[in-house]
């Protein structure tokens, strides 16, 4: 198993919340996902917030793809977008698991 390192400031803040785990795992990916959290809040909409969370990790991959590979970071903001798109409108691969509430 090859996991990434958690984030100093997840790991100094005892509030940090794991939202997104991702694996590419027997040949199909396989996520983790904390849902529910914004819903159980009156001023927050889960929509709103994965959004958020979303975009804020293509800014992350577009920074990384920059400082680490030499790409464009509007160019591979623009692309990942346009690919992100095409994905939700014809999948690649058909989606299987379940939804499993935490206690």
């Amino acid at each position: 198993m090859n996991e990434l390192n958690i984030p100093p400031a997840a790991q100094e803040d005892e509030n940090s919340i794991e939202m997104l785990r991702v694996w590419i795992a027997q040949k199909g990916l396989h996520c983790s996902l904390r849902i529910g959290m914004y819903e159980e809040k009156a001023d927050a909409s889960e929509e709103k917030a994965w959004g958020i969370i979303l975009a804020d990790a293509v800014r992350h991959i577009s920074d990384g793809l920059e400082s680490g590979y030499k790409k464009n970071y509007a160019d591979t903001l623009q692309a990942i977008c346009r690919h992100f798109n095409d994905e939700i409108s014809k999948p690649t691969s058909r989606m299987r698991g379940e939804f499993i509430k935490e206690h």
